[in-house]
């Protein structure tokens, strides 16, 4: 069965306000898990789907969730459990996207790593759907901050990942503290025996959907893709539009706002762009798409829906300037190229966070996606002078080149002026809109981490250290907001936890220089710095090269070593902690977890981190 076999979502009973969102963001036609899933998750059965990742199974469970919803209602009626913080952010994104049109709707993703007071003020605050991963989930549970009384739906999103990480016990406590009467769906690329017999015991009479991935990309096409870091993602659109030798192309991106805004940028910057949306009638859309074909239009920036059943041979590129959530749009959209026999090219912009999307992608369509470096200025400026010497010899076979050759002659004779002088000046007019070379605008080529080669070998003077971490710090304090927002556009963060905080007498400014100077990073790409009693976390580029880690654990500031690691590692590592203690020696007599354990005392000197599991409520 194709998505177009398929009913529009107008036509599977949703709400309103969720059709609307959807028709704002251009979606008109489910895809194969969505359209099997939302009747009967609409009905309030439970269900255990079976698809790959990226097939659209966030959108299966959410458009019929949100268009149950109690709205008059401000505690949690939806909880979805993700194995990771970063799917629980995603999966929070999604709900929000399709609740647009719900007045006063709030989700909350909830995870480890996160300042947990943030997450008790907006719990009291009152949430509609809560999304997180299942030990911090468990620490609200324990708390008491996280009240389940109105649940109606539990959703296990990626149950095998969720088994392969360790979390599974934490799964089935977490069902055991939930309502009786509720609903349950899980969603599982696999079905391994331990999440079948999870699924056999929480879930009642389930819908059972299976999508047998078909899913083949054209042969003919070549598939790269590049890791959004460094360069603004429209620079990076831009330079490969230079560097590659293209006929027609289509750029694809998410919302149909961003394709006129896209198509504009591109205009203004010498292409012929034009958007191709939802919002155009027929008429508009073939005018469009006709220009495409006689090439007054070379570039076309459009939404998947409004690219459906394009079919223009000289597309020569399909560029994915954002990557699709689904496997199956990833296919539709790069079988717009390769068209007639001919060979065509596929470039996918990936960020930092999206990998898993790639990954997705590439298991999906069973082909390799090949890594791609981006264009150096000095590439695209080399390109630029051969392209003009091209355009120079063409100009010279034109039919006006008689009438400009005896103008020029004349202006020679009048002035006594060196002919190449003149050559020159013309070229400049030629390029007075346009600067012929690609300016250096100071901003980092790469991600911001500079490969030192020798790095922890040489050390630079204490004085001067502190020198720099001086001039760094101002540096950063007199860098405006929304100026340092610009430098780090496009870039993916990760957070840190360093082990320095307000005890030890640390400032900021103390944080920014040491980081600044021993990793070598421009301030700017330093964001935000939270300051705790005996520790701080810190926003730094995602992908730190190994060596640059290595050496910040050794850094001190304030005479305190950093420490630095991950709040994922740490999450991991409560986390295991709190595994050995369910799994650990217990004394004769004891009972099993989920019954009444033996009172036993805390080790000396020991804080309650609220990473143990609550007691079963009785």
């Amino acid at each position: 069965m194709t998505s177009d076999s398929h009913p529009a979502f107008a036509d599977l009973a949703l709400a309103a306000p969720v059709l609307d969102a959807l028709a704002r963001i251009g979606y008109e036609r489910p895809t194969p898990i969505q359209a099997e899933s939302i009747p009967p998750l609409l009905q309030g059965r439970d269900l255990l789907g079976t698809a790959q990742t990226g097939t659209g199974k966030t959108a299966a469970f959410a458009l019929p969730l949100l268009s149950r919803l109690d709205m008059g209602s401000k505690n949690p009626q939806v909880l979805v459990l993700t194995p990771t913080r970063e799917l629980a952010i995603q999966v929070a994104e999604a709900f929000q996207t399709y609740a647009a049109a719900m007045r006063g709707f709030h989700v909350l993703p909830v995870y480890g790593g996160q300042n947990i007071s943030v997450q008790l003020r907006q719990l009291r605050r009152g949430a509609h759907v809560i999304v997180g991963t299942p030990g911090r989930v468990m620490d609200h549970l324990r708390r008491g901050t996280l009240q389940l009384d109105d649940l109606e739906t539990v959703v296990l999103d990626e149950a095998d990942e969720m088994l392969r990480m360790g979390f599974i016990d934490d799964v089935t406590w977490i069902l055991e503290h939930t309502p009786e009467e509720r609903q349950v769906a899980l969603f599982s690329a696999t079905m391994p025996p331990p999440i079948r017999r999870v699924a056999n015991k929480y879930l009642r009479a389930p819908a059972e959907v299976k999508i047998v991935n078909r899913t083949t990309t054209v042969e003919r096409t070549e598939q790269r893709y590049w890791i959004v870091s460094g360069v603004h993602k429209l620079d990076a659109l831009t330079r490969i539009l230079e560097a590659e030798s293209f006929d027609g192309i289509i750029v694809f991106v998410r919302t149909k706002t961003l394709t006129a805004e896209l198509a504009e940028k591109l205009e203004a910057r010498g292409y012929a762009a034009a958007a191709i949306n939802g919002d155009m009638n027929q008429q508009q859309r073939e005018r469009t798409i006709e220009r495409l074909k006689n090439g007054k239009t070379d570039i076309l920036v459009a939404t998947d829906v409004a690219a459906r059943g394009i079919d223009v041979t000289r597309i020569s590129h399909v560029i994915n300037y954002d990557i699709p959530y689904d496997a199956e749009a990833y296919v539709h959209r790069i079988g717009r190229t390769g068209r007639a026999g001919r060979s065509g090219k596929a470039i996918l912009f990936v960020a930092p966070r999206e990998r898993r999307l790639l990954r997705a992608i590439e298991k999906s369509t069973r082909q390799a996606i090949t890594p791609m470096e981006l264009p150096t200025r000095e590439q695209v400026n080399s390109r630029r002078i051969e392209q003009f010497k091209v355009s120079i010899t063409e100009a010279m076979e034109g039919e006006q080149m008689p009438f400009f050759h005896d103008l020029v002659q004349q202006y020679l004779d009048e002035t006594d002026t060196d002919p190449q002088q003149v050559a020159a000046a013309l070229a400049c007019l030629a390029q007075r809109d346009r600067p012929l070379l690609l300016a250096d605008t100071g901003k980092a080529e790469r991600p911001p981490f500079k490969d030192t080669g020798d790095r922890g070998r040489t050390k630079k003077p204490a004085e001067k250290r502190r020198i720099e971490s001086v001039e760094d710090t101002e540096k950063r304090q007199t860098t405006p907001r929304h100026k340092r927002r610009e430098e780090t556009e496009g870039i993916d963060m990760e957070r840190f936890r360093i082990a320095v905080g307000h005890i030890h007498d640390v400032k900021p400014g103390d944080i920014v220089g040491a980081i600044a100077n021993e990793a070598d990073i421009d301030s700017v790409y330093i964001g935000r710095i939270a300051l705790y009693d005996d520790y701080s976390t810190v926003e730094l580029p995602a992908g730190m090269p190994r060596e640059v880690f290595q050496h910040l654990k050794k850094v001190y500031v304030r005479g305190q070593p950093l420490r630095i690691e991950s709040l994922d590692k740490a999450e991991k590592r409560e986390k295991k902690k709190s595994v050995r203690k369910k799994t650990g020696a217990r004394k004769p007599g004891a009972k099993k977890p989920g019954g009444k354990k033996p009172a036993r005392k805390k080790p000396a000197g020991r804080k309650n981190t609220g990473q143990g599991k609550p007691k079963p409520q009785k």
